[in-house]
C-alpha cells in the first residue's frame, strides 16, 4: 500500500481540523480548539487503483506561508487549502497560499475546500475571484458539520495522487 503525505492549511478557523475530524472519525464538535504547530492523522482511503493510506498533516492557521513552517510542508504529495465561507478575506489568503504552493510544489496536487457551506445565510465571498480559483484547481463545497462532500473531497484527491 502506498503512502501519500497531505497538508491542510488555511487562515486561522477555516475549519481543517473539524474537516479531518468528520473525514477520519466521522464526527463534529461545536467547540473551537486552536491548532499549534501541526497534528497528524493518518486514513486509509480506497482507490481505483488499491488502496492509499493518507498521513493528514493538520497545520496550524496561518495568514502567511512566511509565518508557516516550510519543514512541515515538505515531501507533501497533496495540498487541501480551506476557505471559510463566511470570511472573504480567507479566500484571498488561500489565493496567496496556492500561488505560493504551484510555485515551490509543482507536482503536488491541490485541492480547494470551501467549507462552511452549512451557514448559507453568512455566505461572504467574491463570487468572480472564488470561480478564477475553482476554474484552476479541483474544489469542492464542504460543511464539517454536516459532512455535506467531505468524504468525496478526499476520495477524489487519494485517486487524484493514487
Amino acid at each position: 500500500m502506498i503512502q501519500r503525505k497531505v497538508c491542510l492549511v488555511g487562515s486561522f478557523a477555516v475549519g481543517k481540523t473539524s474537516l479531518l475530524q468528520r473525514f477520519v472519525y466521522s464526527r463534529f464538535s461545536d467547540k473551537y480548539l486552536t491548532t499549534v504547530g501541526v497534528k497528524i492523522d493518518r486514513k486509509i482511503v480506497p482507490t481505483f487503483e488499491g488502496s492509499v493510506s493518507l498521513i493528514l498533516w493538520d497545520l496550524a492557521g496561518e495568514d502567511e506561508f512566511q509565518s508557516l513552517q516550510t519543514s512541515y510542508l515538505r515531501g507533501a504529495a497533496g495540498f487541501v487549502v480551506v476557505i471559510d465561507s463566511t470570511r472573504n478575506e480567507t479566500l484571498q489568503q488561500a489565493r496567496t497560499h496556492l500561488d505560493y504552493l504551484d510555485e515551490e510544489f509543482p507536482k503536488a496536487v491541490k485541492v480547494i475546500l470551501v467549507n462552511k457551506t452549512d451557514l448559507e445565510n453568512s455566505w461572504d465571498l467574491e463570487t468572480e475571484e472564488l470561480q478564477r480559483l475553482e476554474k484552476r484547481f479541483t474544489s469542492y463545497r464542504t460543511s464539517a458539520k454536516t459532512g455535506h462532500s467531505v468524504e468525496n473531497a478526499f476520495h477524489a484527491l487519494a485517486d487524484e495522487m493514487g
